[in-house]
């Protein structure tokens, strides 16, 4: 018998939830048929079965949180009994239910929390009893785990925090309370039926009003902390810029009429008339955010210093101009990778752009396409707003936050005119890029954006 695992997959995946099994008990699998999909700090990926025979067990129920090589499933042969005692067995009581090889006394009182034999010290817990106990104050070392060998699971920590809660949160420290309901003390019944104090509430209103607690998802958790860590450990400065995007307006403008010109094709995917042939798409037009996508992808091939990172104190440059582009998705920011930018036209970054922006709204984006990035661009302009600093998504040099393109007045030959201007803002870390370093590199996608004829070549 073979156990299935929680993959990695992606290079920063510390643990995944089991969202849904596509394999019942008793299916036969084959090396590559779609097995499970689980939600890591990335996406959500459908995992292939990695071994072929019959699933004899699924360990891991849905809604289950795992780290990384515990026991998710296991594959053997058909009729073929799973063992009681495996390691990874515990993974399929986290909703508190009796796991295989618990004790049969329903009475007896599990064995207190146990420290892991491969870590002295470290209380034996799941990886989602950890996180609820880090977020709400409970010391998981209190806890009387209900899980095979006293590892504490989600149930038991939930236990606590509604303990703590009905305390009204004094006491000076977390609940202890037992993992497995037992008979409890005489005077707990009494105590348990007592009428409220006047004026007690479960969810006491406070001057903010009652609170709604909204858990994040793994992907908002991760976010959250890269965006907390970057601005914890890498010093950011930044530059702003006011570009002219009138040479670039009237191109697009020309690019569109000449689009819809084009005959025999039609805007957008490609449609079948009724007993007809597909007409042909029109070709894409690129959009100003595309634009601006390549400006930094050709400044990046002759500034190396933007397109490094920073490591363990040292700089890595790297040979390859890989540009993300943010995309705000699942309330939350994906970073799709637009990979050799630099070596892309126009149309063909434009194509992918959107390609990206679809999967990552649609939930199909990958690890490997989030991954491989080298600078990032960041664009608020289709909502109003001027100018922003954006957070470098470290470890990257720098990230360029692109704001509204609008119509202004402009002296150009002591002339005042019309011209379509753009705000930009470039921000550092001051730790691989120097003031003139940005400075540079600013100036060139400024000067590519203002004569884009460049941005062809």
């Amino acid at each position: 018998m073979m156990d299935v695992v929680m993959p990695r997959l992606s290079d920063s995946m510390e643990e995944g939830t089991v969202l849904k099994w596509l394999k019942s008990v008793g299916d036969e699998v084959a090396v590559g048929d779609e097995l499970v999909e689980i939600e890591t700090d990335k996406a959500n990926m459908v995992y292939e079965a990695p071994d072929p025979g019959t699933l004899v067990e699924i360990v891991a129920e849905e809604g289950a949180t795992l780290a990384i090589g515990e026991v998710i499933a296991r594959v053997g042969d058909a009729g073929e009994v799973p063992s009681s005692n495996g390691d990874g067995a515990g993974a399929a009581s986290e909703d508190g239910g009796a796991a295989p090889g618990a004790a049969e006394g329903g009475g007896a009182t599990p064995p207190a929390a146990t420290t892991d034999g491969a870590s002295p010290g470290r209380v034996k817990a799941s990886p989602i009893a950890r996180r609820i106990a880090r977020d709400r104050g409970i010391d998981l070392a209190a806890l009387a785990g209900s899980g095979p060998g006293g590892r504490v699971i989600k149930s038991d920590v939930e236990r606590a925090v509604a303990a703590a809660d009905a305390g009204g949160g004094t006491g000076g420290g977390p609940a202890v309370v037992s993992a497995t309901p037992g008979p409890p003390p005489a005077a707990a019944p009494a105590a348990a039926s007592a009428a409220p104090t006047p004026g007690a509430s479960e969810k006491p209103e406070t001057a903010k009003g009652t609170a709604e607690v909204v858990e994040l998802s793994k992907l908002q958790q991760t976010v959250s902390r890269r965006m907390a860590e970057s601005k914890a450990t890498a010093p950011h400065f930044y530059l702003q810029a006011e570009i002219d995007m009138t040479s670039c307006v009237d191109g697009r403008e020309r690019l569109k009429a000449s689009a819809k010109a084009a005959p025999g094709r039609v805007s957008g995917p490609k449609v079948r008339e009724a007993g007809g042939m597909p007409e042909e798409a029109a070709p894409v037009v690129p959009t100003y955010n595309d634009m601006v996508v390549k400006a930094c992808a050709l400044a990046l091939r002759e500034f190396p210093r933007a397109n490094g990172a920073y490591r363990d104190g040292r700089i890595e440059l790297y040979s390859r101009v890989n540009v993300g582009v943010a995309v705000a998705a699942q309330d939350a920011l994906v970073v799709p990778t637009l990979f050799d930018a630099d070596l892309k036209g126009l149309r063909q970054i434009s194509a992918e752009t959107r390609a990206l922006a679809a999967r990552v709204r649609s939930g199909e984006i990958t690890p490997p396409e989030l991954s491989g990035g080298t600078f990032t661009v960041s664009n608020l302009g289709m909502y109003g707003v001027s100018n922003f600093h954006a957070v470098i998504n470290t470890p990257q040099a720098g990230i360029l936050a692109v704001g509204e393109l609008k119509q202004k007045p402009a002296v150009v030959d002591d002339e005042v005119v019309p011209r379509h201007l753009m705000g930009v803002t470039l921000a550092c870390d001051h730790r691989i890029l120097y003031g003139a370093d940005g400075a540079q590199f600013l100036a060139r996608v400024r000067a590519l954006l203002e004569e884009p004829l460049g941005l062809a070549l």
